[in-house]
């Protein structure tokens, strides 16, 4: 990595920073989006990823997210890193975002309460007019994701969440016949299982346990989100899906938001977009996964 091109882009997008000198430039863990680095100047510590081989618009839709799930004001929401630039790197393809660093500590039993406290509340934000979706498509990981708006839930997971994935799953080779027809059957039985009008609550949309972090003050952080405005227990199903989430931050979600009876019977429907993402994405190792949902409600 030529840390003197990186360190040049840096200085020339950010605001505030001329005439800060950058000291140090490092690589630190961050997810497989992109590569990321710590970057310290004299005065600052900030988080830098970029992705020479993806588009800008990668990064301005994940700075965008950051933003609306931060725009809430409330001291009880989760916190997130500040956006301080996102989109093209100066002289360079691809494209780069610029965060706030954050001093992450040992995982404590009150940040995962706060944490599902705070999602409860940020669930508890819904889109201005009840409708689905954002202004904006944005992505998945590396793959895009359609958010156009809907008056009904159901037609919106289908048409922009099933249906895209299972698309792009099909060019890819990973939809063979049998899978390819469970998964239509079930995209046509959606109504049977899915409410047609939840509250289009604000999502983070990419809730596993690698995107949450303990601040070293204990706060919970959340980062990298696909957000767009949907039915909460699209959130819950996820985190459920990998693991990562003590039973404290369900319990404590629960006590703010209690979550219908009806949401076992649906999780593993929401769960599937997940795994569509990681079949389309992995391969073939999560064909199996894909098989018993399909399996259990278009068998």
């Amino acid at each position: 990595m030529d840390r003197h091109w990186l360190s040049e882009a840096v200085t020339r997008t950010v605001p505030g920073l001329e005439g800060e000198r950058v000291v140090s430039v490092a690589e630190t863990p961050g997810g497989d989006i992109g590569r990321s680095l710590r970057v310290e100047t004299d005065r600052r510590r900030l988080f830098v990823k970029y992705r020479l081989d993806a588009p800008a618009a990668l990064f301005e839709r994940e700075a965008e997210g950051l933003r609306l799930l931060g725009s809430t004001g409330a001291p009880e929401a989760p916190a997130v890193p500040e956006p301080l630039y996102a989109g093209e790197i100066p002289g360079r393809p691809g494209g780069m975002i610029v965060l706030t660093w954050i001093e992450t500590g040992p995982s404590r039993p009150g940040a995962a309460e706060a944490l599902g406290r705070g999602l409860a509340l940020l669930h508890r934000r819904t889109s201005p007019d009840g409708r689905y979706g954002l202004q904006t498509d944005n992505f998945i990981g590396l793959l895009p994701q359609k958010n156009d708006w809907h008056d009904s839930w159901v037609s919106f997971y289908r048409e922009c969440r099933l249906m895209p994935m299972a698309k792009l799953a099909a060019e890819r080779g990973r939809l063979p016949a049998g899978r390819r027809e469970r998964l239509a059957r079930l995209m046509d039985r959606l109504d049977r299982w899915l409410p047609e009008a939840p509250p289009a609550s604000l999502l983070h949309g990419d809730l596993w346990g690698g995107n949450w972090l303990a601040g070293a003050d204990g706060r919970p952080w959340l980062i990298d989100p696909a957000v767009s405005y949907g039915d909460r227990e699209c959130d819950l199903a996820f985190s459920e899906l990998f693991g990562g989430f003590p039973g404290r931050f369900y319990d404590a979600y629960r006590d703010a938001y209690p979550l219908p009876p009806e949401y076992g019977e649906r999780k593993p429907i929401y769960q599937l977009y997940h795994l569509l993402v990681h079949l389309v994405l992995f391969g073939e190792a999560y064909g199996p996964s894909v098989d018993r949902i399909l399996g259990r409600y278009a068998g």
